[in-house]
């Protein structure tokens, strides 16, 4: 049984069948299974008016491609919205998945696993009308620089990535202290038995037993492979450091 304070993932999409998806797997399909998270999705179309239940029209001025109309998306919001006699944008935000939004980070998922859930809008064709999210004052998320046929994907790789912190979804949750982008560094490299394999052997400190060894170890190798791969995340780790 769902409850009230139950995380829960609203989708806005023009193809809700492509929800759970990947989410019905593994730690997010267990968790989702026993209600420690819930998903609604809704279909845009069912707010498009007229018989042919239009969504999209050409983009003003010309161009390629059309655009999600802004009084449809707002129906469907306005709906999500009305349909809660609680729901707060400060502790339920909406957010639109774009190619042109910020850069999806930890740090968001961190913030978005203590709010009671998020209202994510899919984007599709060549976007969505400007208005809408100004109106609604809508801010727009990206999971990196490269394109996406639609916003489906990337809102359950952005749930997923969610979920797991929330507390009750991963057995072990200390493992999350230790992960990547904790104090805006990578993670360390991983080994596990044989101890050799084709004259590769798992690093002595990690055999050691010595756990001051093993934590000066895997820090060492954090901050090298960061320094080395990220240099944007090493910058931002060092100011922290300094602090």
């Amino acid at each position: 049984m769902i409850k009230n304070n139950t995380w829960t993932a609203n989708v806005v999409t023009l193809f809700p069948e492509m929800f759970p998806g990947s989410l019905s797997y593994s730690l997010t399909g267990k968790a989702l299974k026993n209600n420690l998270w819930n998903l609604k999705t809704y279909n845009l179309r069912k707010f498009a008016n007229g018989k042919r239940k239009t969504v999209d029209g050409p983009s003003a001025g010309g161009g390629a491609g059309q655009i999600l109309k802004a009084d449809v998306l707002d129906k469907a919001i306005s709906h999500i919205i009305e349909s809660s006699s609680s729901y707060d944008r400060n502790s339920w935000p909406i957010v639109a998945l774009s190619p042109r939004g910020k850069v999806f980070s930890q740090t968001e998922a961190l913030h978005f696993s203590k709010c009671k859930g998020i209202t994510i809008v899919c984007g599709r064709y060549e976007g969505i009308d400007e208005r809408f999210l100004k109106f609604h004052n809508i801010p727009e998320l990206s999971l990196g620089d490269f394109i996406l046929s639609g916003g489906e994907i990337a809102a359950q790789v952005l749930i997923d990535s969610v979920v797991r912190l929330i507390p009750g979804v991963i057995g072990n949750y200390k493992s999350l202290e230790e992960e990547s982008f904790v104090n805006y560094l990578l993670e360390y490299p991983q080994y596990t038995s044989p101890k050799e394999w084709k004259n590769l052997c798992i690093p002595e400190e990690l055999l050691s037993g010595h756990h001051q060894k093993i934590k000066n170890w895997r820090l060492n190798k954090s901050e090298e492979i960061t320094k080395k791969r990220r240099p944007d995340l090493w910058e931002r780790h060092k100011s922290l450091r300094n602090h």
